[in-house]
């Protein structure tokens, strides 16, 4: 049996949990704006596991180790061809005798199921196509420090476009502080209902809500936070020329940010952003964007989860 935590999905976490990994983060990015943070993962080692490129996400896992004083290091697609080349069992087994621990960006969630069943080390989802849970741990962690450290119970967060892993993080991450949360897609592109089913759970415990509203103007109003991303995910390049006709009511403008009616409402996206599409320049460099603290915040909240797996 495995003795060790992976970081598979927000839902895996209590409360407690959440916000002791919340307040992690904050003492680290203090620290870290103090001078440096201690070596507290010296001799730690990470592999990182790449079947989808990206920024954000292999950055901050490779300094976010480096500034705790361990090491990371890339794994291609091409190398490992993950479930192709070798099992993933295999995969799995093999590694575990050579680090201390693997963030895997995949395609598709089962593999960082047989990840975890059969590695002997913490297994962090750095991506897959159910949910993107490191993103979203960094997200109301900028949301936490931009709102003053100031609880997030009743501030309400309001996801609009394709629901997909982000959103799904989303519903989880919100119900799991308190936040009331509300997802709008158009119909066909709808999240999960058993992810909903959940958050619903979840949400009922701590005193808030989980709306979906297909209305994207009746959606936002009363944001707090308002939330995007890509209308086409990687994976899904055959649907582009389907979705573009699809989402563009979508949009996250100036019109929708002020049907909010919320003069302080923040806008979040996870990065890349397809500008023009689902979200403007206008809004993306405009006063109430937090795309930067919030894509700079990575390294912060990876460095708390690795903390906490790790350390």
């Amino acid at each position: 049996m495995k003795n060790v935590a992976d970081f598979l999905s927000i839902a895996d976490l209590s409360t407690d949990q959440f916000w002791s990994w919340l307040e992690r983060a904050k003492a680290l990015k203090e620290a870290w704006r103090a001078g440096g943070n201690q070596p507290i993962l010296a001799g730690k080692s990470l592999a990182l596991l790449f079947q989808k490129p990206s920024l954000r996400t292999r950055v901050s896992f490779e300094m976010g180790m480096t500034q705790l004083g361990g090491y990371a290091f890339y794994l291609s697609p091409q190398e490992i061809r993950l479930g192709e080349r070798e099992s993933v069992a295999d995969v799995a087994r093999v590694i575990s005798g050579y680090v201390d621990g693997v963030m895997a960006r995949v395609f598709d969630h089962q593999h960082l199921l047989e990840l975890s069943k059969y590695a002997s080390i913490p297994i962090i989802n750095g991506l897959s196509d159910f949910n993107h849970p490191c993103q979203v741990f960094s997200d109301l962690f900028t949301l936490y420090e931009h709102w003053h450290w100031a609880d997030l119970r009743g501030k309400h967060l309001v996801y609009v476009g394709d629901g997909n892993n982000v959103a799904h993080s989303l519903l989880y991450g919100c119900s799991k502080v308190g936040m009331d949360v509300t997802i709008s897609s158009p119909p066909g592109y709808e999240v999960r209902p058993d992810v909903v089913a959940e958050a619903l759970a979840q949400a009922r415990r701590m005193g808030s809500k989980v709306n979906l509203e297909p209305d994207p103007q009746r959606a936002v109003a009363g944001a707090d936070a308002i939330y995007t991303d890509v209308w086409t995910s990687m994976g899904q390049e055959e649907e582009q020329q389907t979705r573009k006709q699809v989402f563009p009511p979508y949009q996250v403008n100036e019109s929708l940010v002020e049907a909010s009616g919320n003069p302080d409402v923040v806008v979040l996206h996870c990065l890349p952003a397809h500008r023009g599409e689902e979200i403007t320049d206008a809004v993306a460099d405009g006063p109430h964007s937090l795309l930067f603290p919030q894509a700079h915040n990575r390294l912060h909240g990876q460095k708390a989860i690795l903390a906490e797996l790790l350390g």
